[in-house]
């Protein structure tokens, strides 16, 4: 390779080192590394000749050259010669002081080399760098930076050099004015005491072992002298920084009276620079280190420094620390290492310095303080050992803080304090109860967002974690503790405001608990006498049984709170340890296979009561069982804020007084109950009210005296008194203390012993009961409107039901003011609640209503109206009598048997009270006005409001017909509208529905033969007929159900008046949407009898008819009746054909769905579906499809647009078909239906739905999918099941429905016709003919469409198509449409395909129509060209050799042009064609040549845009393969090329052209002059390509095969590529030329 090559490539490659694209720099930068690591010298010296010769290059390009060699030299420092070494000091010397100025980026690059080279030439370095650093002249400023650099980063070679180095610096001192050379001067002397340390410290690794510090002192004090004097007073912030880090690095290596003289002085300075600079870290390390060379040296002077040095380093461990940012981390631990270094000095001033801090209140500086006591706690624990007790009592005030910041701070010293035993002394308490009251802290209400902007911020979760934390630590991990924490723990578990923190303390206890009683450890026994401040035994058991109550509040309380339980067995009384053991586990189990959400509350809660009367008794000690009633009674004011809790407490109440002997303690503790209770709320006086209760069942006559006593006290005067009483409460009303107490005798009475409870009801509990609910005003009593005390009642008189076994009754009573007392009665009815019947205030209103009505004056009809209303409503609506209504709170529920009861009496009185109406008016009318009342419950969607709703119906048509006396002959005008409603419910689902319903008929129709004259015993045979219908009804199938409604249908016809029929009709149509299916079905049946029977006679309502069936299918769901509907049709269509299809043609488009299932109802007979699939052919052919309407005025161009009649009747088509029962006459008519449908689909592509104004969604409808709907159903009636398969997958009618992909749309269709349907081919291909010389060309582009892809099918030579459908195809060539010809063309190209056996017959037309297809001029997307070549590939195939083999080599000149064409697809085909040209010329030189002629563009477009051209490729060379002569690059096509596969494009092309230049060396001329042509192409990924190809070429070749190549020309294409608009391009350009080594 010449060198003149190598230097053009590295010179091209140093001029394209400032490439504005990033990837571009580092591929020039490798590349330029790749040459420079193997010729360093010459590739160095370029770079060198480079930048001397460009003296005015921008700096960035500088800088880019001067890192190349700085790379260079750094890895192949060995392999420079001496020669070369002292010119690149020498270069890199000139660049970095060339500019007086200072110029970071290109100085610093400069200077980075001399570092580089001095890691191995030091003595060369210094001999330049000390050239240029001569004594008296200042320097230039990166002259002392690369020093400075340079005794970093070679400790031992540079510091031998620093004494002579420091003596010439210290007079440039005096005389560097810039602020900026001092600041390199101090940067300097910081690095070279920093050097001169680590030496002295590794002296037995340096070369030189008798370097002393005091070698240096004498310079760096003098320097000292000047910086501190002079320089550090500066303006300049990092100037001084910089100096207050020098003097730091500086004082270890001063000697010590020196360092001890000037002390008083640095330590200020040093601390002054606080205030002056932000960069706090740099300022607190010089600190540490000058405190840490005085402290080395045992200073006196330093403790004169102690207050300023104080004061200073406390504000800064004040100041906030940020994990997120560094240097605020190593600020914090620096300061924190000075405060460790003036412990170990000065430790009581120390001490007492941070303790008189944390007195003061500032947020921050206790935060500080307290950080600087913590570590002065763990780091200094001998110096810290005297002052135990004076911290203790300091950190009392800081724990008063608010703020939780300095809470957390003040929780990590109190854990320091308990690893280092402060904790066991006294006033340790205190620091437990500070984590105590934060583990029990509630959750923050307030919003984070504040911790965005405060990365200190403390939450108080964060804070209760941390102390959670903490309490776990000191019970588990600190062993001296353990006496410290029990049981003085204990005292936190039982006021209130711990709550929260009872869960942490449980589970230490439990801890502890556990290790004291396995070890038995004697202080395990509690003695509470001893222990002041603990609560006593009954108090800790009531405290956790009522959280266990609650297992899941205060952070899921109730497990620890049981298992600690358990543990203190023998300290709450020595006889529960038994019972515990045996019952607290299963518990506990429960607990933990439980959610808040799936643990049953009221089980829950009888399970712990039951196991507090288990201990109780067990204990066996009526003393201590009084006592802990009493302390019970006193611990009921803890849970004011919380009802729920207090309530569980009543009840524990109750059953510990159950267990009291003692009758006057129970008196007292029932007194102070009832009077301390807060009445006012409904939760408290439950809970009262249940424990009262609980204690009556061993103390009926004490409680009950207790109650009538508190019945007559002062608590019911409103008085003064009352307030004192109830414990200054105000506005306590009376009638909630009323209400309290009526609760409580309801549940005295609930649990009172049964055979004591009877006889009391009465006489105590009623009577008690109706004094406080009733208030005498004037001697009257007046019932109060208190709901309270009304609920209070419901719920009394529910638990006293419950409590004896019959029913308890009050009378209604009887005024003569009848309207008057019917209003009360109706408001009582009216403020029950409709959603529940609960008390008897209904059936006993009613009643008395019954009764009221006989009476006269008789009501009006308003009032009769409303009486009807009420009544009906609010018994109809009522849930069912096996509904158990939710418990609210003052309620207690009835017993279903009770329920039962009530409901039977409710309607017995509804039914009293509507015959008693019905008996004032006995006439038609007289019904219709109750019936009005009934009807709409009868179609109600729930069971019992029908079963109520018959049941009331049968009951009064009944009584009609008992009472009816006909006096004259009078019409009974409402049974039609009677039948219509009632017939329905026949079919209802409920069996006493149903029967109910036949009753209901059998009297209308009785009652009918009595308003037509036959006598009262005159029996009807098909009336009669009616009672044996009822028996089958009982177990109905749908066959069954179906005969009935017939049957019933018969007998209702026979005697229906004919102009009752239209209304019947019409009311059936609207039984159609009742709310039960088998009623809607029974609608639909009856209806359709009705029609058949009697429907000629309706004629005129026909249209009217079908738009109610119309509006009606939009509401019916259920499937079988929406059959019906169309059966509906189909028997009016069968009668009146001409009108029903008139009717539905001219519904709008689109059609709704419920106009689709008329026409498609009309599917179901064969004959009527025939008729009109006849009619809607003929119209499409005759029809012309759509017309062309101007766009605009404006615009020209046309619209097409469908026209109306045949767009409507391929729509009916379409629906008519969905029938399956048209599959008949669809398989009668397929070929035509088929091919009238796909013409039909031709013409409809593309076409707009004609414009309705009237109805807005007439656009939305796709003209060419309803004809693609149709054709789809058509194939799914005739069964071509694997079609249908085949299209879906395809996609295929998506395709079809739209312009631009029709073609491939129908295309599929063929196909799957072609493979699934073939016997039906012949008869479809003879319909479509006809439509091939059509003047509508889209219908010819659809049929030409469809033969094409039959062609490409051998089914077309089986059914001997082949003959008709190629000459079509001929004929089609000359089409004036260029689509068709397309599409000729291809059909053409298909036969390869489809009939390869017959190509060679078709030879000479198939070549001859494809060569003119690849010539042809109008051809605007060149899509004949690329079918004609399409087509050529797949014939030549089949062809013979001897018919083509004089064509192969004009066939290639044809196609080479077209490799390189802009069009894809061309080029695709165009690569195809030539790799199934391959055959033809195997062992024919002439045909290799062509291939290597195009082997170079195939491999190109390995990489081209376009992935099916990359397939292409693939599969040509893989085919040519054998043809090229090279056994292994034949084995590498055929082993990597595959379609499917990726490839590893530089790999690839990496190895082929190593087997390029060993099986093909005299062609790598020719080959390379290829490559280079592709430099020019217009894809980037091919140039690129190129690029990489000659990049592999030259790293491959051998030195004897170079000759082959220009490498002139290769360099200069190259050089043209790196200037490449395309980064991709410029990359690989610049990688290509690393290979020129």
């Amino acid at each position: 390779m010449e060198d003149t090559d190598v230097e053009q490539v590295t010179l091209a490659l140093l001029d394209a080192a400032n490439d504005k694209d990033s990837e571009v720099q580092d591929q020039v930068r490798k590349s330029m590394l790749t040459l420079g690591k193997q010729q360093p010298d010459r590739v160095l010296a370029m770079c060198q000749d480079y930048l001397l010769k460009h003296p005015k290059l921008v700096v960035s390009h500088r800088v880019v050259i001067l890192q190349t060699i700085e790379l260079i030299v750094g890895c192949r420092i060995e392999e420079i010669g001496a020669p070369r070494i002292k010119s690149i000091i020498s270069l890199a010397s000139e660049e970095m002081t060339r500019s007086k100025d200072v110029v970071p980026d290109w100085q610093q690059a400069a200077s980075n080399i001399l570092v580089a080279v001095g890691n191995k030439h030091i003595n060369d370095i210094m001999e330049e760098i000390l050239s240029k650093f001569q004594p008296g002249i200042l320097p230039h400023f990166f002259v002392v930076q690369t020093l400075a650099n340079l005794s970093d980063s070679n400790v031992y070679g540079m510091v031998p050099f620093l004494n002579a180095i420091l003596g010439t610096m210290l007079p440039m001192l005096g005389i560097a004015k810039q602020d900026n050379m001092k600041w390199v001067f101090s940067s300097a002397l910081c690095h070279f005491s920093d050097s001169i340390l680590e030496y002295l410290a590794n002296l037995d690794k340096a070369p030189d072992p008798t370097v002393r510090k005091d070698t240096f002192s004498g310079e760096i004090y003098a320097a000292f002298d000047i910086l501190f004097n002079n320089w550090l007073q500066s303006r300049e912030p990092k100037l001084r920084l910089t100096v207050g880090e020098a003097v730091g690095s500086m004082c270890h290596l001063m000697a010590s009276d020196k360092l001890e003289e000037q002390l008083p002085r640095i330590i200020p300075a040093i601390v002054s620079l606080y205030k002056k600079n932000t960069e706090h870290y740099v300022i607190s390390k010089s600190l540490c280190q000058v405190l840490e060379a005085s402290v080395n040296m045992g200073s006196r002077v330093l403790e004169t420094q102690l207050d300023g040095l104080l004061l200073a380093l406390h504000q800064q461990v004040s100041a906030p620390v940020d994990y997120s940012d560094p240097p605020t981390v190593k600020n914090h631990n620096e300061v924190l290492r000075c405060f460790s270094l003036l412990a170990n000095s000065f430790p009581d001033r120390l001490v007492m310095y941070v303790l008189q801090r944390l007195e003061n209140s500032n947020e921050r500086s206790r935060m500080g303080s307290l950080a600087v006591l913590r570590h002065l706690i763990n780091s200094s624990s001998s110096t810290m050992e005297s002052k135990k007790f004076l911290i203790l009592a300091s950190i009392r005030q800081p724990m008063a803080d608010h703020s939780n910041k300095v809470k957390k701070r003040v929780v990590q010293v109190i854990s320091a304090m308990a690893h280092h035993g402060y904790l066991e002394l006294e006033g340790g308490e205190l620091l437990v109860r500070f984590i105590v009251q934060n583990c029990a802290l509630h959750d923050t209400y307030q919003s984070h967002q504040r911790s965005a902007s405060d990365p200190e911020e403390v939450t108080n979760e964060a804070l209760r974690t941390m102390c959670d934390s903490t309490l776990h630590l000191l019970t588990t991990t600190v062993g001296r503790l353990a006496d410290v924490l029990w049981p003085k723990l204990l005292y936190y578990l039982t006021p209130s405001q711990f709550s929260n923190a009872t869960t942490p303390l449980c589970k230490s206890l439990i801890v502890l608990g556990n290790k004291k009683k396995s070890s038995q450890e004697p202080s395990f026994q509690i003695d509470f006498t001893q222990e002041v401040n603990l609560p006593s035994p009954q108090t800790l058991m009531i405290r956790l049984l009522v959280n266990a109550a609650f297992p899941f509040n205060s952070r899921g309380h109730g497990p620890p709170s049981l298992s600690l339980l358990q543990i203190l067995s023998t300290n709450i009384h020595p006889k529960t340890e038994t019972v515990w053991e045996k019952e607290i586990p299963p518990l506990l189990s429960l607990l933990e296979e439980s959610t808040a959400e799936s643990l049953d509350k009221k089980k829950w809660d009888e399970k712990l009561l039951e196991l507090l009367s288990q201990t109780l008794t067990s204990i066996e000690d009526d003393k201590w069982v009084c006592q802990f009633a009493a302390e019970a009674t006193r611990y009921l004011s803890t849970y004011n804020n919380a009802l729920e809790e207090k309530s569980f407490l009543y009840r524990c109440i109750g059953v510990t007084l159950q267990q009291c002997f003692n009758k006057e303690v129970v008196k007292k503790q029932l007194q102070e109950v009832l009077l301390a209770a807060r009445h006012n709320d409904a939760i408290e006086r439950e809970g009262v009210a249940m424990g009262v209760g609980l204690c009556a069942n061993s103390h009926l006559e004490g409680t009950l005296a207790k109650l009538d006593e508190f019945g007559k006290s002062d608590a019911f005067k409103k008085s003064p008194s009352i307030f004192n009483l109830l414990k200054e409460r105000n506005e306590v009303e009376v009638e909630k203390v009323k209400s309290t107490l009526i609760l409580c005798y309801g549940h005295v009475a609930l649990n009172a012993p049964p055979e004591k409870i009877l006889n009391r009801i009465d006489q105590d509990i009623l009577r008690c009961i109706s004094k406080h609910f009733n208030t005498k005003v004037l001697g009257i009593k007046v019932e109060t409107k208190d709901l309270t005390m009304k609920l209070s009642l419901i719920q009394s008189v529910g638990l006293i039901a419950k409590a004896i076994s019959r029913c308890v009754k009050k009378q209604g009573y009887i005024f003569s003011r009848k309207q008057e007392l019917i209003t009360v009665m109706l408001d009582f009815i009216k403020s029950e609640p409709s959603d529940s019947l609960k008390t008897p205030v209904r059936p006993l209103v009613m009643t008395t209503c019954a009764n009221l009505v006989s009476l006269d004056p008789p009501l009006s009809e308003n009032e009769s109206f409303d009486l009807l209303k009420v009544c009906v409503n609010g018994v109809f609506s009522l849930p069912p009598d096996t509904h158990t209504p939710e418990k609210t709170k003052d309620e207690e529920i009835l017993d279903p048997k009770q329920r039962k009861v009530l409901y039977r009496d409710t309607l017995a009185a509804l039914q009293e009270l509507l015959r008693s109406v019905l008996a004032r008016d006995p006439s038609p009318d007289g019904l219709q006005g109750i019936f009005k009342h009934i009807e709409s419950w009868l179609g109600s969607v729930h069971d019992h409001e029908r079963e109520r709703a018959i049941t009331a119906t049968s009951d009064l048509l009944g009584y009609y017909l008992e009472n009816l006396t006909v006096k004259c002959m009078v019409s009974f005008h409402n049974l039609g509208a009677l039948l219509g409603r009632l017939s329905p419910r026949c079919s209802d689902p409920l069996l006493v529905v149903r029967g109910a319903a036949v009753d209901c008929i059998y009297t209308l129709l009785s009652i009918q033969l009595r308003y037509e004259g036959f006598s009262l015993d005159y029996r009807d045979e098909g009336v009669e007929g009616l009672l044996t219908l009822k028996e089958a009804l009982e177990n109905p199938g749908h066959s069954v159900l179906y005969k009935t409604c017939s049957d019933l249908t018969k007998v209702m016809s026979k005697r229906l008046p004919q102009e009752q029929l239209t209304t019947l009709v019409f009311m059936l149509f609207e039984g159609l949407v009742d709310s039960q299916a088998n009623c809607c079905r029974a609608s639909s049946v009856i209806l359709n009898t009705l029609l058949k029977n009697r429907g000629a006679g309706l004629q005129d309502l026909v249209p009217e008819m079908l738009e109610v069936l119309h509006v009606r299918l939009q509401s019916i769901t259920e499937e079988q009746v929406r059959v019906a509907v169309g059966q509906t049709v189909l028997i009016l269509a069968s009668q009146h054909l001409q009108t029903v299809i008139n009717t539905l043609v001219n519904q709008p488009l689109p059609y709704d769905s419920w106009t689709s299932e008329m026409w498609m109802a009309m599917g179901a007979d064969p004959i009527v579906a025939n008729q009109i699939m006849e009619m809607v052919m003929e119209k499409l052919a005759i029809t012309a499809p759509y017309v062309d309407k101007k766009e605009s005025m404006m615009r020209g161009g046309t619209t097409k647009v469908a026209t109306n009649q045949p767009l409507a009747m391929t729509c009916g088509l379409k629906e008519l078909l969905l029938n399956g029962q048209s599959q008949e006459p669809a398989l009668g008519l397929f070929p035509q239906l088929f091919s009238c449908l796909t013409v039909r689909l031709g013409a409809s592509v593309g076409v707009t739905p004609p414009k309705d104004n009237n109805h807005k969604h007439s656009s939305s409808l796709h003209v060419a999918g309803v004809a693609a709907e149709a054709l789809r159903i058509l194939l799914a009636r005739a069964q071509l099941d694997e079609v249908m398969k085949r299209l879906d997958e395809d996609d295929a009618w998506d395709a079809m429905k739209e312009l631009n992909t029709h073609v491939t749309g129908v295309t599929l269709l063929a196909r799957a016709m072609a493979k699934h349907a073939g016997p039906r081919l012949p008869a479809i291909v003879e319909c479509l003919c006809p439509s091939l010389n059509n003047i509508y060309e889209c219908q010819r582009i659809t049929v030409t469409a469809f033969f094409s892809e039959l062609l490409n099918h051998h089914v077309a030579t089986e059914l001997m198509l082949i003959d008709v459908l190629m000459n079509n195809m001929m004929e089609r060539i000359s089409d004036p449409c260029c689509t068709v010809r397309m599409l000729a063309v291809r059909g053409l190209g298909n036969i390869a395909v489809g009939s390869p056996e017959k190509v060679n017959k078709y030879a000479k037309e198939l070549l001859a129509a494809m060569s003119s297809g690849m010539e042809e001029k109008d051809d605007p997307g060149k899509l004949i060209t690329l079918e004609a070549m399409s087509g050529l590939s797949k014939v030549l195939l089949h062809l013979d050799k001897n018919n083509v083999h004089l064509l192969v080599v004009y066939i290639f000149m044809k196609i080479r042009p077209f490799l390189e064409s802009d069009n894809d697809d061309i080029r695709c085909a165009s690569i195809l064609l030539m790799g199934n040209l391959s055959k033809f010329g195997s062992g024919e030189q002439v045909f290799k040549d062509q291939i290597h002629n195009v082997l170079v563009s195939l491999l190109l477009h390995l990489v081209d845009p376009n992935a099916q051209v990359v397939k292409a490729c693939k599969y040509a060379m893989r085919v040519c393969a054998p043809v090229v002569g090279s056994e292994q690059i034949t084995a590498m096509f055929q082993n990597h090329l595959h379609e499917d596969k990726g490839l590893h494009y530089g790999e690839f092309i990496n190895d082929l052209t190593k087997y390029l230049i060993q099986d093909f060396p005299g062609m790598l001329n020719f080959y390379h002059i290829s490559v280079i042509q592709f430099f020019k192409s217009n894809w980037p990924e091919v140039r690129a390509a190129a690029a990489m190809f000659i990049g592999f070429l030259l790293g491959n070749i051998q030195q004897e095969h170079l000759s082959h190549l220009n490498m002139g020309t290769i360099s200069k294409g190259l050089v043209v590529l790196l200037q490449d608009p395309d980064p991709v391009v410029r990359v690989k350009a610049a990688e290509a030329m690393g290979h020129f080594h």
